[in-house]
Protein backbone atom coordinates (compact mmCIF):
# COMPACT_ATOMS: atom_id res chain seq x y z
CA UNK A 1 0.00 0.00 0.00
CA UNK A 2 1.36 2.88 -1.31
CA UNK A 3 2.40 6.12 1.32
CA UNK A 4 -0.38 8.04 -1.09
CA UNK A 5 -3.20 5.56 0.16
CA UNK A 6 -2.44 5.60 3.04
CA UNK A 7 -2.68 9.00 3.69
CA UNK A 8 -5.63 9.25 1.52
CA UNK A 9 -7.41 6.47 3.89
CA UNK A 10 -6.31 8.47 6.97
CA UNK A 11 -7.75 11.90 5.39
CA UNK A 12 -10.61 10.13 5.21
CA UNK A 13 -11.24 8.67 8.39
CA UNK A 14 -10.66 11.77 9.96
CA UNK A 15 -13.24 13.35 7.90
CA UNK A 16 -15.60 10.97 8.76
CA UNK A 17 -14.20 11.47 12.87
CA UNK A 18 -15.02 15.45 12.30
CA UNK A 19 -18.35 14.52 10.29
CA UNK A 20 -19.73 12.36 12.97
CA UNK A 21 -18.89 14.93 15.61
CA UNK A 22 -20.19 17.93 13.81
CA UNK A 23 -23.79 15.75 13.73
CA UNK A 24 -23.72 14.67 17.18
CA UNK A 25 -23.37 18.51 17.89
CA UNK A 26 -26.10 19.27 15.53
CA UNK A 27 -28.56 16.75 17.01
CA UNK A 28 -27.37 17.70 20.71
CA UNK A 29 -27.97 21.35 19.74
CA UNK A 30 -31.54 20.52 18.15
CA UNK A 31 -32.59 18.89 21.43
CA UNK A 32 -31.63 21.64 23.16
CA UNK A 33 -33.17 23.98 21.41
CA UNK A 34 -36.35 21.73 21.32
CA UNK A 35 -36.15 21.29 25.10
CA UNK A 36 -35.65 25.09 25.88
CA UNK A 37 -39.04 25.53 23.64
CA UNK A 38 -40.43 22.70 24.93
CA UNK A 39 -39.88 24.13 28.55
CA UNK A 40 -40.55 27.41 28.04
CA UNK A 41 -41.67 29.47 29.96
CA UNK A 42 -40.26 27.92 33.13
CA UNK A 43 -40.44 31.65 35.18
CA UNK A 44 -42.54 34.43 35.44
CA UNK A 45 -42.62 37.07 32.30
CA UNK A 46 -42.26 40.82 32.91
CA UNK A 47 -44.05 42.50 30.42
CA UNK A 48 -42.59 46.45 30.59
CA UNK A 49 -45.74 48.56 28.84
CA UNK A 50 -44.35 51.83 27.83
CA UNK A 51 -47.12 54.03 28.54
CA UNK A 52 -48.89 55.07 31.91
CA UNK A 53 -51.13 53.14 34.15
CA UNK A 54 -54.85 53.45 32.57
CA UNK A 55 -53.43 54.08 28.65
CA UNK A 56 -54.56 52.58 26.19
CA UNK A 57 -51.74 50.20 25.90
CA UNK A 58 -52.05 49.09 29.87
CA UNK A 59 -55.66 48.10 29.11
CA UNK A 60 -54.65 45.63 26.27
CA UNK A 61 -51.53 44.21 28.37
CA UNK A 62 -54.28 43.73 31.67
CA UNK A 63 -57.22 42.76 29.37
CA UNK A 64 -54.74 39.98 28.11
CA UNK A 65 -52.76 39.53 31.33
CA UNK A 66 -55.05 36.69 32.63
CA UNK A 67 -55.70 34.82 29.19
CA UNK A 68 -51.67 34.42 29.03
CA UNK A 69 -51.02 33.38 32.21
CA UNK A 70 -53.81 30.19 31.48
CA UNK A 71 -52.29 29.67 27.86
CA UNK A 72 -48.76 30.27 29.06
CA UNK A 73 -48.65 28.92 32.96
CA UNK A 74 -46.48 31.80 34.10
CA UNK A 75 -47.51 35.53 36.10
CA UNK A 76 -47.23 37.91 33.18
CA UNK A 77 -45.82 40.90 35.26
CA UNK A 78 -46.65 43.78 33.73
CA UNK A 79 -44.57 47.23 34.84
CA UNK A 80 -45.35 50.84 33.42
CA UNK A 81 -42.45 52.64 32.11
CA UNK A 82 -43.99 56.11 29.53
CA UNK A 83 -40.83 58.19 30.24
CA UNK A 84 -39.11 59.13 27.15
CA UNK A 85 -42.09 58.66 24.72
CA UNK A 86 -41.56 54.99 25.87
CA UNK A 87 -38.44 54.94 24.25
CA UNK A 88 -37.19 53.95 28.03
CA UNK A 89 -38.59 50.81 27.92
CA UNK A 90 -38.27 50.08 24.56
CA UNK A 91 -34.59 50.27 24.72
CA UNK A 92 -34.69 47.99 28.29
CA UNK A 93 -36.04 45.48 26.75
CA UNK A 94 -34.00 45.52 23.51
CA UNK A 95 -31.39 45.50 25.80
CA UNK A 96 -32.01 42.29 28.01
CA UNK A 97 -31.37 38.72 27.56
CA UNK A 98 -32.52 37.11 24.57
CA UNK A 99 -34.47 34.57 26.54
CA UNK A 100 -38.41 35.82 26.36
CA UNK A 101 -38.70 36.09 29.55
CA UNK A 102 -39.10 40.01 28.89
CA UNK A 103 -41.63 41.54 26.77
CA UNK A 104 -42.02 45.03 25.77
CA UNK A 105 -45.82 46.55 24.72
CA UNK A 106 -44.81 49.65 22.67
CA UNK A 107 -46.09 51.56 19.69
CA UNK A 108 -45.89 53.51 15.95
CA UNK A 109 -44.02 56.02 18.16
CA UNK A 110 -40.80 54.41 19.55
CA UNK A 111 -40.71 51.96 16.78
CA UNK A 112 -41.16 53.95 13.68
CA UNK A 113 -40.92 57.42 14.62
CA UNK A 114 -38.04 57.70 16.92
CA UNK A 115 -35.22 56.82 14.09
CA UNK A 116 -36.07 60.00 13.07
CA UNK A 117 -36.77 62.04 16.08
CA UNK A 118 -33.95 61.50 18.23
CA UNK A 119 -30.86 62.42 17.45
CA UNK A 120 -29.07 59.78 19.74
CA UNK A 121 -31.49 57.11 19.58
CA UNK A 122 -29.60 54.23 21.79
CA UNK A 123 -31.82 51.17 19.55
CA UNK A 124 -32.53 50.52 16.35
CA UNK A 125 -35.83 48.92 16.28
CA UNK A 126 -35.51 46.03 13.74
CA UNK A 127 -31.90 45.29 14.71
CA UNK A 128 -32.09 45.26 18.32
CA UNK A 129 -35.54 43.96 18.76
CA UNK A 130 -37.65 40.80 17.67
CA UNK A 131 -41.47 41.67 16.89
CA UNK A 132 -43.74 39.23 18.07
CA UNK A 133 -47.26 40.13 17.35
CA UNK A 134 -49.14 43.45 16.44
CA UNK A 135 -51.66 43.76 19.16
CA UNK A 136 -54.60 46.41 17.92
CA UNK A 137 -54.71 49.55 15.95
CA UNK A 138 -57.13 52.42 16.45
CA UNK A 139 -57.45 55.57 14.25
CA UNK A 140 -57.47 59.14 15.32
CA UNK A 141 -60.31 61.66 14.62
CA UNK A 142 -59.53 64.86 13.43
CA UNK A 143 -61.80 67.24 15.68
CA UNK A 144 -62.17 71.55 15.76
CA UNK A 145 -63.56 73.85 18.27
CA UNK A 146 -67.61 73.96 18.53
CA UNK A 147 -66.32 77.79 16.95
CA UNK A 148 -64.76 77.06 13.98
CA UNK A 149 -66.44 78.49 10.71
CA UNK A 150 -66.12 74.69 9.36
CA UNK A 151 -67.84 71.48 9.66
CA UNK A 152 -65.96 68.98 7.43
CA UNK A 153 -62.61 68.36 6.22
CA UNK A 154 -62.78 69.55 3.12
CA UNK A 155 -63.96 73.22 4.84
CA UNK A 156 -60.87 72.56 7.13
CA UNK A 157 -58.01 72.59 4.24
CA UNK A 158 -60.07 75.54 2.47
CA UNK A 159 -59.34 77.47 5.86
CA UNK A 160 -56.20 76.87 6.08
CA UNK A 161 -54.85 77.03 2.14
CA UNK A 162 -56.87 80.77 2.09
CA UNK A 163 -55.25 81.82 6.12
CA UNK A 164 -52.09 80.12 6.29
CA UNK A 165 -50.79 80.89 9.94
CA UNK A 166 -54.07 81.97 11.35
CA UNK A 167 -54.92 78.52 12.66
CA UNK A 168 -53.20 76.40 15.64
CA UNK A 169 -53.42 72.95 16.02
CA UNK A 170 -53.10 71.09 19.81
CA UNK A 171 -51.33 67.55 19.77
CA UNK A 172 -50.69 65.26 22.63
CA UNK A 173 -46.77 65.83 22.26
CA UNK A 174 -43.94 66.48 20.41
CA UNK A 175 -43.40 63.59 17.09
CA UNK A 176 -46.34 61.96 18.50
CA UNK A 177 -48.93 60.59 15.97
CA UNK A 178 -51.26 63.49 16.93
CA UNK A 179 -48.58 65.69 15.89
CA UNK A 180 -47.25 63.69 13.09
CA UNK A 181 -51.19 63.40 11.38
CA UNK A 182 -51.62 67.01 11.26
CA UNK A 183 -48.34 67.31 9.47
CA UNK A 184 -49.01 65.05 6.94
CA UNK A 185 -51.81 66.49 6.04
CA UNK A 186 -50.36 69.74 5.99
CA UNK A 187 -47.65 67.78 4.02
CA UNK A 188 -50.09 66.75 1.22
CA UNK A 189 -52.12 69.54 1.57
CA UNK A 190 -49.90 72.38 0.89
CA UNK A 191 -51.14 74.21 3.97
CA UNK A 192 -49.81 75.44 7.44
CA UNK A 193 -51.10 75.46 10.56
CA UNK A 194 -49.07 75.86 13.77
CA UNK A 195 -48.26 73.23 16.17
CA UNK A 196 -49.11 73.89 19.30
CA UNK A 197 -47.70 70.89 21.70
CA UNK A 198 -49.29 69.82 25.25
CA UNK A 199 -48.35 66.79 27.72
CA UNK A 200 -50.91 65.02 27.16
CA UNK A 201 -54.39 64.78 26.49
CA UNK A 202 -56.71 66.37 28.75
CA UNK A 203 -54.45 70.12 28.37
CA UNK A 204 -54.52 69.74 24.66
CA UNK A 205 -59.03 68.93 24.69
CA UNK A 206 -59.46 71.79 26.94
CA UNK A 207 -57.08 73.75 24.91
CA UNK A 208 -59.14 73.24 21.71
CA UNK A 209 -62.52 73.59 23.36
CA UNK A 210 -61.19 76.99 25.05
CA UNK A 211 -60.08 78.33 20.94
CA UNK A 212 -56.46 78.37 22.58
CA UNK A 213 -56.37 75.99 19.51
CA UNK A 214 -58.73 75.40 16.93
CA UNK A 215 -57.58 71.89 15.62
CA UNK A 216 -57.03 68.67 17.56
CA UNK A 217 -56.02 65.08 16.24
CA UNK A 218 -56.17 62.47 19.08
CA UNK A 219 -57.88 58.82 19.98
CA UNK A 220 -62.05 58.61 19.53
CA UNK A 221 -61.85 58.05 23.27
CA UNK A 222 -60.66 61.54 24.02
CA UNK A 223 -62.72 63.21 22.01
CA UNK A 224 -66.02 61.41 21.69
CA UNK A 225 -66.98 62.88 24.98
CA UNK A 226 -66.95 66.69 24.53
CA UNK A 227 -68.19 66.09 21.15
CA UNK A 228 -71.56 64.76 22.78
CA UNK A 229 -71.39 67.52 24.92
CA UNK A 230 -71.32 69.99 22.32
CA UNK A 231 -67.41 71.32 23.02
CA UNK A 232 -65.72 69.79 19.79
CA UNK A 233 -67.05 68.65 16.41
CA UNK A 234 -65.87 66.00 14.64
CA UNK A 235 -64.22 66.80 10.92
CA UNK A 236 -62.80 63.06 10.01
CA UNK A 237 -61.45 59.93 11.08
CA UNK A 238 -57.95 58.65 9.61
CA UNK A 239 -58.52 55.17 9.02
CA UNK A 240 -58.96 54.31 5.16
CA UNK A 241 -62.33 52.83 6.07
CA UNK A 242 -65.16 54.31 8.34
CA UNK A 243 -64.73 53.14 11.77
CA UNK A 244 -67.21 50.80 13.02
CA UNK A 245 -67.77 52.56 16.60
CA UNK A 246 -68.20 56.18 14.69
CA UNK A 247 -70.12 54.87 11.66
CA UNK A 248 -71.59 58.77 10.68
CA UNK A 249 -67.86 60.69 11.13
CA UNK A 250 -66.49 60.49 7.09
CA UNK A 251 -62.33 59.38 6.64
CA UNK A 252 -60.05 61.68 5.54
CA UNK A 253 -59.87 60.13 2.14
CA UNK A 254 -63.60 60.88 1.68
CA UNK A 255 -63.57 64.55 1.75
CA UNK A 256 -63.15 65.54 -1.69
CA UNK A 257 -59.76 67.26 -1.26
CA UNK A 258 -57.94 65.02 -4.35
CA UNK A 259 -54.61 65.01 -2.06
CA UNK A 260 -56.39 63.06 0.81
CA UNK A 261 -58.38 60.58 -1.55
CA UNK A 262 -55.71 57.81 -0.49
CA UNK A 263 -54.77 58.95 3.42
CA UNK A 264 -54.40 56.88 6.15
CA UNK A 265 -53.15 56.95 9.38
CA UNK A 266 -53.31 54.83 12.66
CA UNK A 267 -52.26 54.12 15.99
CA UNK A 268 -50.82 50.68 16.38
CA UNK A 269 -49.09 48.82 18.79
CA UNK A 270 -47.28 45.28 19.49
CA UNK A 271 -45.10 43.18 21.11
CA UNK A 272 -41.35 42.48 21.11
CA UNK A 273 -39.02 40.74 22.51
CA UNK A 274 -34.83 41.01 22.69
CA UNK A 275 -33.48 40.44 19.44
CA UNK A 276 -31.83 37.23 19.11
CA UNK A 277 -34.75 35.60 21.32
CA UNK A 278 -34.87 31.48 20.17
CA UNK A 279 -37.66 31.36 17.04
CA UNK A 280 -38.87 28.71 18.94
CA UNK A 281 -39.15 30.43 21.95
CA UNK A 282 -40.78 33.75 19.65
CA UNK A 283 -43.64 31.79 18.25
CA UNK A 284 -44.25 30.47 21.32
CA UNK A 285 -45.37 33.72 22.78
CA UNK A 286 -46.83 34.34 19.17
CA UNK A 287 -49.18 31.52 19.70
CA UNK A 288 -50.30 32.67 23.07
CA UNK A 289 -50.09 36.13 22.61
CA UNK A 290 -52.66 35.18 19.42
CA UNK A 291 -54.64 33.17 21.76
CA UNK A 292 -55.31 35.39 24.46
CA UNK A 293 -55.79 38.49 21.93
CA UNK A 294 -58.97 36.91 20.02
CA UNK A 295 -60.17 35.11 23.68
CA UNK A 296 -64.25 36.45 22.96
CA UNK A 297 -63.64 38.41 27.07
CA UNK A 298 -60.38 40.31 25.69
CA UNK A 299 -61.90 40.93 22.49
CA UNK A 300 -65.15 42.77 24.10
CA UNK A 301 -62.75 44.84 26.64
CA UNK A 302 -60.59 46.03 24.13
CA UNK A 303 -63.60 46.90 21.20
CA UNK A 304 -65.70 48.67 24.08
CA UNK A 305 -61.82 51.00 24.48
CA UNK A 306 -62.47 51.08 20.61
CA UNK A 307 -59.32 49.00 20.08
CA UNK A 308 -59.32 46.96 17.28
CA UNK A 309 -57.37 43.56 17.70
CA UNK A 310 -55.01 42.37 15.07
CA UNK A 311 -52.79 39.56 15.80
CA UNK A 312 -50.91 37.75 13.23
CA UNK A 313 -47.32 36.95 12.18
CA UNK A 314 -43.77 37.61 13.73
CA UNK A 315 -42.91 38.63 9.91
CA UNK A 316 -46.30 41.04 9.44
CA UNK A 317 -45.57 42.99 12.41
CA UNK A 318 -41.81 43.13 11.54
CA UNK A 319 -43.47 44.50 8.18
CA UNK A 320 -45.97 47.04 9.35
CA UNK A 321 -42.79 48.93 11.15
CA UNK A 322 -40.68 48.78 8.47
CA UNK A 323 -43.61 50.45 6.05
CA UNK A 324 -44.78 52.74 8.52
CA UNK A 325 -41.26 54.13 9.16
CA UNK A 326 -40.67 54.21 4.84
CA UNK A 327 -43.93 56.28 5.14
CA UNK A 328 -42.91 58.86 8.24
CA UNK A 329 -39.40 59.72 7.51
CA UNK A 330 -39.83 61.77 5.27
CA UNK A 331 -43.12 63.51 7.13
CA UNK A 332 -41.00 63.96 10.59
CA UNK A 333 -38.34 65.70 8.38
CA UNK A 334 -40.20 68.03 6.76
CA UNK A 335 -42.14 69.13 10.13
CA UNK A 336 -38.63 69.81 12.05
CA UNK A 337 -39.17 67.98 14.81
CA UNK A 338 -36.83 66.64 16.73
CA UNK A 339 -36.77 65.60 20.21
CA UNK A 340 -33.38 66.09 22.50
Amino acid sequence: MSMQHTITRSHHRQRLRLLAVMLSWGIGLGMMGSASAQSYPSKPIRWVVVAPAGSSLDVIARAMQDRLKDNLGQPIVIENKPQAGGTLGTNEVAKSAPDGYTWVMSYNGPLSFAPYLYPKLPYQPLKDLQPVMTTTSQPNVIAASAQLPANTMREAVALLKTSPGKYNFASVGNGSSSHLTMEYIKAVTHTYAVHIPFNGSPPAVMATMSGETQFITSVPTVISPQVKQGRLKYLAVTSAQRYPLLPDVPTVAESGVPELKNFEALAWNGVLVAAGTPRAVVDRINSALNAALHDAAVKERLKAAGLDPIGGTPEQFAKLIHDESIKWAPIIQRSGARID
